[in-house]
């Protein structure tokens, strides 16, 4: 962090990335080259394309786990380098596929996204994200030990108190990366409607596995050899024809195949 840093203040949810690159210290092999995006507050955003192509760096750069090789990170016009970290990362609310849950209560861990809430704040969370019904069927409710990593829970469930650690922790800025790739079809619908939910009115920024998901997003951005190759909602790059056509046309066979 830099000296003198400063917290993050009048938060609308613009996120601008100007002449950002990105290569990691290890393999010196570029991941991201000259990126410039600006995405406004409240939009929603998907991010698709080729594995290794830098979806999940380009996201990882604005809560700074990393930071860019070249260029700056904007939020409403100010310089993530230059703001607190612990103002930062309140900002920025993610839901990942792979969900950190710590061997403590229902209750302790949606209340992780804002510690010191309140029961009645915790249950709120929970009806938002669709986890209250199957937490109030557990054994001890919100008291129920959820065991290392959430052992005792199922993918689904888990994903919910995510998301209800995010409605309880109401960031402006929401990354979602994969978060229902690895669900079966009854759990990713539910947990679905829940992210719906969540990204309602903020900035929303998803990496999508299933392109089905992110046909209604504001703007869709192809990342491809460390760049951005299409943008353009789903209509506009379905008619270009381009990348963007060719995964959703193979996606679509494969899924009618399967």
């Amino acid at each position: 962090m830099k000296r003198g840093a400063r917290p993050l203040t009048k938060i609308d949810g613009e996120i601008s990335f100007e002449d950002v690159s990105f290569e990691y210290p290890d393999d010196r092999n570029p991941v991201l080259s000259h990126i410039n995006l600006r995405i406004r507050p409240g939009e929603k955003v998907a991010l698709v394309g080729p594995s290794g192509g830098g979806k999940t760096t380009l996201c990882s750069l604005v809560p700074r786990f990393y930071d860019p090789t070249e260029g700056r990170i904007l939020i409403d016009g100010q310089d993530i380098r230059e703001v607190t970290l612990k103002s930062l990362r309140s900002t920025v609310g993610v839901v990942q596929q792979d969900v950190y849950l710590f061997s403590g209560t229902v209750f302790e861990n949606i209340e992780y996204g804002r510690p010191g809430a309140s029961m009645e704040e915790v249950v709120s969370a929970a009806r938002m994200a669709g986890a209250h019904e199957f937490i109030t069927g557990l054994k001890d409710g919100y008291n129920t030990y959820v065991g290392e990593r959430g052992v005792k829970l199922s993918g689904g469930q888990k994903q919910r108190i995510s998301i209800a650690r995010v409605f309880l922790k109401n960031p402006p800025v929401l990354i979602l990366d994969e978060a229902t790739s690895a669900l079966d079809n009854e759990s990713e619908q539910l947990v679905s409607q829940s992210l719906e939910r969540l990204s309602k009115g903020r900035t929303t920024v998803t990496i999508a596995h299933r392109l089905t998901t992110i046909q209604n997003a504001d703007r869709i951005l192809v990342l491809s050899d460390n760049s951005i190759a299409e943008e353009g909602n789903h209509e506009e790059l379905l008619l270009k024809k381009g990348m963007y056509y060719q995964l959703y046309t193979s996606v679509s066979e494969a899924e009618k195949n399967t």
